[in-house]
């Protein structure tokens, strides 16, 4: 019996009491009830304060519709016991079989399990990273490279259709730096003042004269609208490639000049201009965000005619939701507290309700250290240290973990030989370890010729041992788990909880009454084959909640 499940029971005791006239409801009876596994011993397989909550309601004291519910509850399948605690809590204990049905549930859902449809019809635009196409991806991109990934991840969890995107921010000044840089280092000369230094501007001068013959011959503007778009080919393309093989995947890369080629910045700015959000002053054009909260009023137009990036976030934003999303998730870095209330006055002004369709969410720096000194990085002082060579350094999966494994907006500082160790401390061994015993436990029983029992061969009621319950309760809890992640929008709630289920799956094992596999010359019985069902549950929890980290799940460690 699972949360959802054992809050559909109460639910419907609610509902007989109301029925029978024992119980007045003037709102009704809810939808659904708070369930949560005590934190004490003795205290049931779960509890639930809904007597507190409702008693005031049903005019009526806590303690007697707890009475009341109690009663009913007893009579409900599944349920072994009920004892009323305090002023009106309920502890309640699941039958062996109810409880041991979760598992080949789960093992039923296979990579479904934890997926639910809590966010169903929800069309949500996550937008993170958004780097200037003018060098590698670096640590400050390496962040949001995973907790953007694995916040939509969850949200498609929990049935939302997600679309993860990255804007290219290719208008402006810095394209034409770029392109200056790669030829300067082409051919030997000084980079300019605002230009770009280090290896990788070599590396990529040399790219581009490969890649097209003699475009070092060209002249002024020519050469530089050449090479401007040979090398921003060339970068984007690297910065695609870094990123899958980061295991992070966008659906769309959106141009920011794209906004301004098409005609979206003029129509924007004139929908603007017929909802009286625009005002003109100094001989600039102004959007009054003051109307909404913002701190002062942001100019879309300079005097000197030029466009600000503020006109083409707010034609972004608007593209956005022309394209059909009802909520864009903007991750920002911790520089960008400042853009939270002015991108909200900026929906207000557009005549949206921000609180509905417009999220942001700002993130705080990330420190590398190794061998006791922090690893540093400057894309303008040639001192890079690469989203690449971070992850070759670290690896995939244990920088995923890590930086997944913690909230966004708490400061981070990471040690290299902390996370690469391979023992029970670090805790991306720890989970990974645990879904490899599940895979050598399981290959040992094939040796043995044992299968997965379907059907009437599966008997829940075998996992009656103490240890079974309490690793049936922490996999019941996965769906909770991945539905308050995505709502949440916190992906380290999924790590935290793999960690924690992890220790109780290796309690299990250590526990010699709850052996999966026959000992000696020993029978394959009926209770081993339960228990090879709820190894496989194990398994398949592990890996799921692994993949919405977009971490792997080894067979063999």
């Amino acid at each position: 019996m699972t949360p959802a499940q054992l809050s559909a029971t109460i639910v419907d005791a609610l509902q007989a009491l109301v029925a029978q006239g024992s119980l007045t409801l003037p709102d009704g009876v809810p939808a659904e009830v708070t369930v949560e596994r005590p934190r004490q011993k003795g205290h049931g397989d779960y509890a639930t304060n809904v007597a507190l909550q409702l008693a005031k309601k049903a005019g009526t004291n806590p303690r007697a519709l707890g009475e009341q519910l109690a009663e009913q509850l007893r009579a409900a399948d599944g349920i072994s016991g009920v004892d009323l605690a305090g002023p009106g809590f309920l502890n309640i204990s699941v039958e062996a079989g109810a409880q041991g049905k979760v598992a080949a549930e789960i093992v039923a859902a296979g990579t479904a399990y934890g997926r639910t449809d809590t966010l169903a019809g929800q069309r949500i635009n996550v937008e993170f990273i958004s780097a200037n196409p003018t060098g590698p991806l670096h640590l400050g991109h390496t962040r949001w490279a995973v907790l953007g990934d694995a916040i939509a991840r969850v949200l498609g969890a929990a049935g939302a259709e997600v679309t993860r995107e990255f804007y290219i921010n290719d208008r402006g000044v810095q394209m034409n730096n770029f392109a200056a840089s790669i030829i300067a280092a082409a051919l030997g000369q000084p980079k300019p003042d605002d230009g770009y230094a280090g290896a990788y501007v070599e590396d990529l001068a040399k790219a581009v004269g490969e890649a097209s013959p003699g475009i070092f011959d060209l002249e002024g503007d020519e050469r530089l609208a050449a090479v401007r778009a040979k090398g921003y080919e060339l970068q984007l393309k690297e910065q695609q490639d870094q990123l899958d093989m980061f295991n992070t995947h966008f659906d769309v890369w959106f141009s920011e000049l794209s906004l301004h080629e098409s005609g979206s910045v003029p129509e924007t700015l004139a929908s603007l201009k017929e909802k009286g959000h625009v005002f003109e002053d100094g001989g600039a054009l102004w959007m009054r965000t003051t109307d909404y909260g913002d701190d002062k009023d942001r100019v879309l137009i300079k005097s000197d005619g030029e466009l600000t990036y503020f006109a083409s976030d707010t034609a972004y934003y608007l593209n956005k939701r022309a394209r059909g999303f009802d909520r864009c998730i903007y991750l920002l870095g911790a520089d960008h507290h400042g853009y939270v209330g002015r991108l909200r006055a900026m929906a207000a002004c557009a005549g949206d309700d921000p609180a509905q369709t417009l999220e942001v969410l700002i993130g705080q720096l990330v420190k590398i250290m190794q061998d006791g000194e922090e690893l540093k990085l400057s894309k303008r002082k040639g001192t890079i240290v690469t989203l690449d060579e971070l992850a070759q350094e670290i690896g995939v999966d244990a920088l995923r973990y890590s930086l997944a494994r913690y909230p966004a907006d708490s400061p981070l500082v990471l040690d290299v030989a902390e996370i690469t160790k391979a023992t029970n401390d670090n805790p991306v061994h720890y989970v990974q370890y645990a879904h490899a015993r599940t895979c050598r436990m399981l290959a040992n029983a094939a040796d043995l010729g044992m299968t997965l029992p379907e059907g009437d061969a599966f008997d829940p009621s075998l996992l009656d041992h103490e240890r079974d319950g309490e690793l049936l309760r922490a996999l019941a809890e996965f769906p909770r788990v991945v539905a308050s992640a995505a709502e949440l929008r916190e992906p380290h709630r999924i790590a935290r909880y793999l960690e924690d289920t992890a220790s109780v799956f290796n309690k299990w094992y250590d526990t010699k009454e709850c052996r999966m596999l026959p000992q000696g010359d020993e029978p394959v019985g009926p209770a081993n084959l339960a228990r090879m069902v709820l190894v496989v549950a194990t398994q398949t929890v592990i890996a799921n909640g692994l993949d919405l980290l977009g971490v792997s799940a080894p067979e063999r460690m």
